[in-house]
């Protein structure tokens, strides 16, 4: 049985014999990368850097979320506004590992800049076993190449350091809870972000699409499951396709893409299982999603895949 409290201990003390020097840390928000930021700065001290990185990917009204996130745990964050860097290096990229690797070397070029204004020697990362486990390497086939893990470039300075490296999602959890986190409970969020949700084009029109949509599906399973109508999923999102279809608004024609609303539910991320939702929850999701962006979509489906053979989030 894992045991949070000795694995807190050893962490923090392994860590305190690994860094010697300045330290910079990605705060994303995420349950992950806030135990490993707690950890650290309990082992660093004045030592550690937190940088967090608006990449202009991120979910709605996220960015201020984060930052009194941490201002309420006492650390001091350093937020980089990135979203214009991101979006050029995406344009025009469809492919979806092409993504995850340019996605994973701006991320490292950024925290490079970071490093020449602070010194830092070491990156320490929330990465945990599943984002190494589908990288692939070795005997393992790479499933998708996680930006912390596949995506790092080969001529970076930084060393990295990765307290959870071992760790499924549930310990990270359990570790959070016993911390005191405020995200401990929070369902996962892709490092990538929305990059992963918006297939095909990465426009900012078409990111800003799945971001209202997903703000849409996690205000409607949260109100539901409030409500004791059903339980919330693990994870739950939107995603665009990048799948055009005649529809109509009004008595006018408009030509938009396709919405899919995703739900699973899982203890480590490694397997899923489609969540069945409620038919009047769905009805309320697709009406505001047809509602709120009107033109640029016009179908709303609910993907019942499980994991496998489909993978949690769509890309």
């Amino acid at each position: 049985m894992f045991d949070a409290v000795q694995f807190a201990s050893e962490s923090v003390e392994q860590l305190k014999s690994t860094i010697d020097d300045i330290a910079i840390i990605a705060c994303s928000g995420g349950v992950d990368s806030s135990v490993a930021a707690i950890l650290a700065k309990r082992a660093a001290g004045d030592l550690l850097h937190c940088v967090y990185v608006d990449t202009g990917l991120m979910r709605k009204n996220e960015t201020e979320f984060i930052e009194k996130m941490f201002a309420e745990q006492g650390i001091d964050l350093i937020t980089v506004h990135a979203a214009d860097r991101y979006f050029k290096a995406l344009e025009g990229v469809t492919e979806p590992e092409q993504k995850r690797k340019i996605i994973g070397e701006t991320f490292i070029r950024i925290f490079e800049d970071e490093q020449a204004k602070c010194g830092a020697k070491y990156l320490i990362q929330g990465t945990i076993a599943p984002d190494w486990i589908e990288s692939g390497g070795g005997v393992r086939d790479t499933i998708k190449s996680h930006h912390n893990v596949g995506g790092l470039p080969e001529d970076m300075t930084l060393e990295i350091v990765e307290p959870l490296r071992d760790l499924y999602k549930d310990e990270v959890r359990i570790l959070a809870r016993e911390l005191d986190i405020i995200v401990a409970e929070r369902q996962p969020f892709p490092g990538p972000g929305l990059a992963l949700r918006t297939l095909g084009d990465l426009t900012r029109e078409r990111v800003a699409v799945v971001r209202e949509a997903c703000a849409i599906v996690e205000e409607e399973f949260e109100a539901a499951a409030e409500a004791g109508v059903m339980e919330l999923p693990w994870q739950y999102f939107a995603a665009l396709l990048p799948v055009r279809s005649v529809g109509v608004h009004g008595d006018v024609r408009a030509y938009g893409e396709t919405i899919v609303v995703r739900a699973v539910a899982s203890m480590d991320g490694m397997s899923a299982r489609f969540s069945e939702i409620p038919f009047k929850v769905l009805e309320k999701i697709s009406t505001r999603i047809t509602n709120t962006v009107k033109g640029a979509v016009n179908r709303v489906v609910y993907d019942i895949t499980h994991k496998p053979p489909g993978t949690i989030e769509w890309e």
